[in-house]
Parts: C-alpha cells; structure tokens; sequence
C-alpha cells in the first residue's frame, strides 16, 4: 500500500517500498546531500543499476530503468552500517554497504553496491549523515530531563534562535522559552527538572478551561509520546504567549529546521539538485519490492529457530539453559590451572 501523503513528517520514521513519485520528492525542509549512482541493491535487485539519493531525512534508491522500484528508509530506522563481503550480479564478490533497519517491529536488511570501482562515496556518505542525524536529535525529539540548562540559561542549538522567555517575578514554579526549533520549560527550583518540545512534535496548541482557571495546552504527537501539557500563567500574559506560540508553530510547519547539518571538510561539494523531480513515471507502482526481500537474513531464509526450554538444576536449585553433552555444572566453576 502506497504511503498516504500528510503533513506529519513521516520520511525518516519508516521503511517503505514502491513509492508512488510524489512521495520520492522531498517534503518541505528535506535537502539533498549527495547522489551516487549506479548503486546497485544487491539483496532485492542483484543485476540492476540504480540511484541512491542520502538526504537529511532519508536514503532513497529507485532503479535506473524502472524508476517504480524504489526504497525509502527513515534514518531514524536505521540500527546500524557496516561493509560486508557480497556477491553482486553486477561486480562479482566485492564490499558492499550494509544497512540494518527495523520497522513496525520487524528488521531489515538492505545492502548497497557501488558499482564504480574503489569508489567507497556511498558508504560515507551514508555513514556520516546518519552520525549526523543522530547527534542532532534535540530538534527532532521530545526530551525529559534532559541537559539543555546550564547557569539557567537554555543551551542553544547552533541553528536555534531565541524568541520569548517568560520568566518568574514572584511565585512562580518555572520558566517557558520559546526559540525557532522548540518550546522549552523548566522549574526554576531545579534546572534537570525540564521539558524540550520541539515544533515538530506539537500537534496543537490551545486555551483551555481547568479547574485552576484558564491554562495554556500543548498536544504531544502520538508517535512522539501522546502527552497533554497544561501551563499557567497571568491572565494578562496567556493570550500573547498563545498567539507567538501558535505563529512560531505555523512558521516552523511552513519551514521545518530538522538539524542535520553536514561539513565535508576539504571533499569536493556533493551534488545537491533535486534529480528526483526529474524522474519519468513508468506506469504505477506493482509492489515488485515486496518488504519480505529484505526481512533480516533469519526470517529471510525462514529459519525456525528453536525455543530452549530451561531445566531445572538440582545443583543449583535454579532454572538453567540445558548443558551442552560433556559438561557439567561443577567443571564449570572449577578454576584450571
């Protein structure tokens, strides 16, 4: 089933396969760090040339010639990188990239050959995108507790702008800021007692009535944790919090700051123009990329893995996992010397 496009910022939380186009094309705030091609996908499409576009939210890969055989995988997903030893239809035995990712409580596998030779730009590309996405998370997720206040002043993120403080005078149990990225409260009384909530988690904001009066509320997307936050302040300052909260929300909805930020040192620059607007649309997408081709390699090859079951150990009055033939629980704490 295609991915419905909405608003919610779906592209670097999940795997999918056989995109339709326009969910290939980057969402408001995704940019292009670099385009390798040909790249082929060895375990799903060993013999065909490909594209693999590594975005700031995001690898993508799609075949040269049938541009409807596609992959999107969320770099949120992703588990690990490594290089592996492969045999391509294409190089031969050769070292390819190999990515594992899990989704909706199943893990894949995806392995990704260049098919230049000695040409290793596909792995740290990769590589160093995702480092860079998982360093830059206090833009992306909601944080409790967290170590963003240092001589109670909020430490900025370096694409961070700081637009309202609305501090204590006398009473009061904490501080809300607001910048470009997120809205930010913490007790004032004890700094680790705090709360980051970046614009992209916020569902909504509002007034509501509580029975302490009327309080601001902020709804917590589900993926994100589903929290309702309630926060009091003077009557006097509550509507223009409200409204500066509710633009600077619309603003980052319009323009999204997702962190990830890339320094190539002395590399040349990678090519950042959006080819994928480019693609031809070659009929509809059939679902020849269906996600059992690329579950990790034991439910891949359908291996029934065994369930131990323990026993119990009358040497140790415990439940233990069965010895292998030839030991026993006494040679096993004997000391060899």
């Amino acid at each position: 089933m295609p991915k419905k496009q909405t608003t919610i910022v779906w592209q670097d939380r999940e795997v999918l396969f056989d995109l339709p186009f326009s969910y290939l094309r980057l969402r408001c705030g995704e940019k292009i760090f670099d385009r390798i091609e040909p790249i082929e996908d060895t375990k799903g499409n060993s013999g065909t040339k490909g594209r693999m576009v590594v975005t700031n939210l995001r690898i993508i890969w799609h075949s040269l010639s049938s541009p409807r055989i596609n992959l999107s995988i969320g770099l949120n997903c992703i588990i690990s990188t490594s290089t592996r030893t492969v045999n391509s239809g294409l190089r031969g035995t050769t070292q390819a990239l190999h990515l594992l990712a899990n989704y909706n409580n199943n893990k894949y596998e995806f392995i990704f050959t260049n098919l230049s030779p000695n040409c290793v730009r596909h792995y740290t590309s990769v590589v160093g995108v995702h480092k860079a996405y998982a360093g830059s998370r206090l833009y992306r997720d909601l944080k409790l507790r967290s170590a963003i206040i240092h001589n109670k002043q909020l430490k900025m993120l370096p694409l961070e702008k700081s637009v309202w403080n609305l501090s204590s005078e006398s009473g009061n149990l904490g501080s809300l800021r607001a910048s470009n990225v997120r809205v930010v409260w913490c007790a004032d009384l004890n700094d680790a007692f705090n709360i980051s909530m970046p614009y992209l988690t916020i569902e909504s904001i509002s007034i509501r009535n509580s029975k302490f009066g009327e309080a601001l509320v902020v709804v917590v997307h589900a993926w994100s944790g589903g929290y309702v936050l309630g926060f009091r302040t003077e009557p006097s300052r509550l509507r223009p919090l409200f409204a500066e909260l509710q633009t600077l929300h619309q603003a980052y909805t319009d323009k999204p700051v997702f962190g990830v930020e890339m320094n190539w040192g002395n590399e040349a620059p990678k090519p950042t123009s959006d080819e994928i607007e480019d693609l031809v649309e070659i009929g509809e997408p059939r679902g020849e990329m269906g996600p059992q081709l690329y579950l990790a390699s034991q439910l891949a090859q359908n291996k029934e893995v065994d369930v131990i079951q323990p026993v119990y150990s009358p040497y140790l009055g415990l439940a233990i996992e069965p010895l292998k033939e030839g030991f026993t629980l006494k040679s096993l704490f004997e000391v060899q010397t």
